[in-house]
């Protein structure tokens, strides 16, 4: 049995991502470990087909944060033995990760789930951005496999450090429940994710006065307070016409999003991250039947082309998500039919069960078929 022990500075119960790539690897028989980090607010770890541990820090954030988890994972690494591989999201949980992988002598993958030098947050910030891009420049040439979330952003990893990267997207998995509230669009606005810049949150907000809807917002960021404080300002949590729901668990959250009428999924361009992002909130809403707001963006548009599953935004201002919206719910119900309708054709085809044949070839090729586990 292969051992496989991963490393995100997430709290586990609310990446998606990882707990299926992670439950798709244990149910194909390999042992994993799956190691995050412990906020004070963290609930109880959910159950898992894998291994969890979640490290506490002191810091919540900053360069603070980093310096503490990245020590406390390198000393909780050491400590490991008998794995064969180590991995990790993103360039935040790298060089402890890459470091314990090169003392054993074993493979390092890196899942790379954005293009983390271009975020917003580290993209405004040169020094920042510069010593990150070194981490890049350093982790991202070493990794004995690595994989992104999308093809545009293998494409452009590829083009940047002349090796291969494969691709794992954040696709759902196919449930077999009939979705209720996106087949008569009777339900709420919904936007899931983090509340953070370049989510064109604030234009939503003051669009909701001229919509015909009311807005459910799941999930917590560094926008949260200033969003909740524009809201009441705009009497839109007094009169219910916008919900923040905060941190909600993917069960739920699946639930949740079951009873929407359409769902959010636009960006800003504020640098390739998110232009060349592919969100697992637009495989979300597709799977439950539910027509989207969707930014002009490469991946998007491509698998818009191809599905028609969602309405694009021309531009991220009020006015604009105002008629895209009350165009759906109100205005053009042929329209919000049609695209419903393809959102139930397009997930028998994106889907988890499909995609994660993908993430199996890519760790079956970690080592030779003839190849035994050996203990370091």
């Amino acid at each position: 049995m292969r051992r496989l022990l991963f490393a995100v500075t997430t709290d586990l119960n609310y990446d998606q991502r990882m707990q299926r790539i992670c439950g798709s690897l244990a149910r194909r028989g390999y042992r994993v470990r799956l190691v995050g980090r412990e906020w004070p607010s963290s609930r109880p770890l959910t159950s898992q087909a894998f291994e969890q541990h979640r490290l506490r820090c002191w810091f919540s954030k900053g360069k603070l944060f980093y310096l503490e988890f990245n020590l406390r994972l390198l000393l909780y690494l050491l400590g490991q033995r008998g794995w064969d591989a180590y991995g990790c999201a993103d360039l935040d949980a790298a060089l402890p990760t890459w470091l314990r992988a090169r003392l054993a002598g074993r493979p390092f993958v890196y899942d790379a789930h954005e293009l983390f030098t271009e975020v917003p947050e580290v993209a405004a910030r040169p020094a920042i951005r510069r010593l990150w891009l070194a981490v890049e420049r350093f982790i991202v040439p070493r990794a004995t496999l690595a994989y992104t979330v999308g093809p545009a952003l293998a494409q452009l990893f590829e083009q940047r450090y002349g090796r291969s990267f494969g691709t794992v997207r954040n696709i759902s998995v196919l449930q077999h429940e009939t979705p209720n509230a996106a087949v008569t669009g009777t339900g709420y606005i919904l936007y899931q994710g983090a509340l953070n810049a370049g989510r064109g949150l604030e234009a939503l907000l003051e669009a909701m006065p001229a919509v015909a809807g009311r807005l459910v917002l799941c999930g917590e960021g560094d926008l949260s307070e200033a969003l909740r404080s524009r809201a009441a300002e705009l009497g839109l949590l007094e009169s219910g016409k916008v919900e923040f729901r905060g941190f909600v668990l993917p069960a739920e959250l699946r639930r949740v999003t079951q009873g929407a009428a359409v769902g959010i999924s636009v960006l800003e361009n504020l640098g390739l991250s998110y232009y060349y992002s592919l969100a697992n909130k637009f495989f979300d809403y597709l799977h439950a039947g539910v027509p989207q707001l969707i930014s002009d963006f490469p991946e998007y548009r491509h698998l818009n082309n191809t599905y028609h599953v969602a309405e694009v935004v021309p531009e991220l201002t009020p006015a604009a998500l105002a008629t895209a919206l009350n165009r759906l719910l109100r205005d053009d119900r042929a329209r919000y039919a049609e695209l419903a309708a393809n959102c139930l054709r397009a997930r028998t085809e994106l889907n988890w069960q499909h995609e994660e044949t993908e993430l199996l070839r890519l760790y079956a090729s970690l080592w030779p078929v003839s190849a035994e586990p050996v203990s370091p």
